[in-house]
């Protein structure tokens, strides 16, 4: 059984998470803080990043694109419709938005959220810092209406088909929702997608997630929220 290097709210781990219970892979997962740069981590891993997924030979796959990629080729299902969609200009269009949330959305928004909230606990003396947390739920708001607008247009992320893109987007928003940061009474067309992609079985592994002293915000595990 291959397991993972993961943390529960590192977004790059749940889309992997996702992509792996979505292709029946099972996984023997290891919770790591990578921002400690353990010894450990560092001779997996010199950039002290997530995820890792280490086969049963013993072989590590770094990095999230890398482990997308060999997830892809050693386990997508050939009876039933993959994550990756056969047209190139659909494809082309899922890349397009993973690479929006996985950077624009993670580098505006995301990773400000989890210095704050979580990297920061392990900080002797450390305090969120409100103007940083302002900033990111400004720009979250910037970013739920462009999202709004996608989903009023289509049924899901790059069309009428569920594809990788969409996990990249639900693995980020699944992360803020834990910590409380999404209104979903103001997240229109979003909610409704994140409601049916929530239901999936796929998405049960991440709804049973808990962090050590920082329980989920209401309404997190819910499929009625």
């Amino acid at each position: 059984m291959p397991s993972l290097l993961h943390h529960p709210l590192d977004p790059a781990s749940r889309l992997i998470r996702l992509m792996c219970a979505e292709y029946g892979v099972p996984l023997d997962m290891e919770e790591i803080k990578p921002w400690l740069r353990t010894p450990e981590l560092l001779e997996v891993n010199p950039a002290a990043t997530l995820p890792i997924l280490i086969d049963d030979n013993d072989q590590s796959v770094i990095g999230l694109l890398a482990n997308i990629h060999t997830i892809e080729a050693l386990y997508a299902p050939s009876a039933v419709a993959g994550l990756m969609p056969d047209d190139a200009i659909v494809r082309a269009e899922m890349w397009r938005l993973i690479e929006w949330v996985i950077s624009k959305l993670n580098d505006e928004v995301t990773r400000y959220v989890l210095e704050e909230k979580i990297v920061k606990r392990d900080h002797r003396g450390a305090t969120p810092d409100p103007a940083v947390l302002r900033v990111a739920k400004a720009n979250l708001n910037e970013h739920m209406l462009y999202f709004n607008w996608l989903f009023a247009n289509r049924s899901w992320l790059t069309g009428d088909d569920m594809t990788l893109a969409d996990f990249a987007l639900a693995a980020h928003l699944s992360t803020l929702d834990y910590l409380g940061d999404i209104d979903w009474g103001k997240a229109g067309e979003t909610r409704d997608w994140y409601s049916r992609i929530k239901s999936r079985p796929a998405f049960r592994t991440l709804l049973n997630d808990r962090v050590l002293a920082m329980p989920p915000h209401q309404g997190y595990a819910d499929l009625d929220f």
